[in-house]
């Protein structure tokens, strides 16, 4: 299998699902809409209490200790979310929805469906890239270890980017820009690096990034708009914090 096949088996059923919710997304009224847009955050909020779950795992504990775990995700959301407003991830990641925008429906600004296709964007953009399967599985397609994780994670995405577009049309299937740049950078550290991060670290990422989609599925409900992009530099922070509570001991 060639490696970064994960990848592009992934933005297929993306692009694939999106045309699809587009297609049937107009002809569904407004309320029903909603309850789909409802029914992905609460399928988020549960996928999010899964991954966070990682917190209590026996290997991450053996590793850092019983209370180091909830601490090191606390200050991984807090040094990656101050890191990510200076650098104002969510912000770009607005500018980078609107000019895509532009460009797609020939530089037409007609406010709502703006702000519709950049709040697809940004919200596919994050459900796509936050979670275990996404690091995991572009690191093992590019250990060369085969794509099975990515598969998986294509077909979920697929059938959630029917269910996005639906909603939010075409900025749904903008994302795949995100997908390219994120898991095909993964990729390309599993090539080089030759191995895969330690179970503890991957365990302490993979708490971050449930408690990130967390904030998405508040987003997706309209509970809140909690600003997402900015907090995304806590799953770098967290494997670092990982290792030197480890290291401390």
């Amino acid at each position: 299998m060639v490696r970064g096949a994960g990848t592009l088996l992934n933005v297929a059923t993306v692009l694939v699902g999106s045309s699809i919710g587009v297609l049937i997304g107009h002809r569904l009224p407004q309320r029903t809409r909603d309850v789909v847009t409802d029914g992905l955050g609460l399928v988020t909020l549960l996928v999010a209490a899964l991954s966070a779950a990682a917190v209590i795992e026996p290997a991450l504990v053996a590793q850092v200790g019983d209370s180091a775990p909830v601490l090191i995700v606390l200050g991984s959301v807090l040094i990656g979310g101050i890191a990510g407003s200076l650098l104002r991830i969510e912000q770009r990641l607005e500018s980078i929805g609107g000019m895509l925008q532009a460009r797609l429906t020939g530089g037409a600004d007609r406010g709502a469906d703006r702000e519709r296709f950049i709040e697809g964007f940004v919200t596919a953009s994050l459900v796509f890239r936050v979670g275990p399967l996404t690091i995991l599985g572009a690191l093992s397609d590019g250990l060369g270890r085969g794509i099975d994780q990515l598969a998986l994670k294509s077909v979920l995405d697929g059938f959630a980017s029917i269910a996005f577009a639906a909603s939010f049309g075409w900025g749904v299937a903008a994302s795949v820009s995100t997908i390219l740049v994120v898991q095909g950078a993964l990729t390309a550290i599993g090539y080089f690096l030759g191995g895969l991060m330690p179970e503890a670290h991957v365990l302490a990422l993979t708490a971050t990034g449930g408690l990130l989609l967390v904030g998405v599925a508040l987003r997706l409900l309209r509970i809140k708009q909690l600003p997402v992009g900015d907090l995304l530099p806590a799953l770098l922070i967290a494997p670092l914090l990982t290792a030197v509570v480890a290291a401390l001991r």
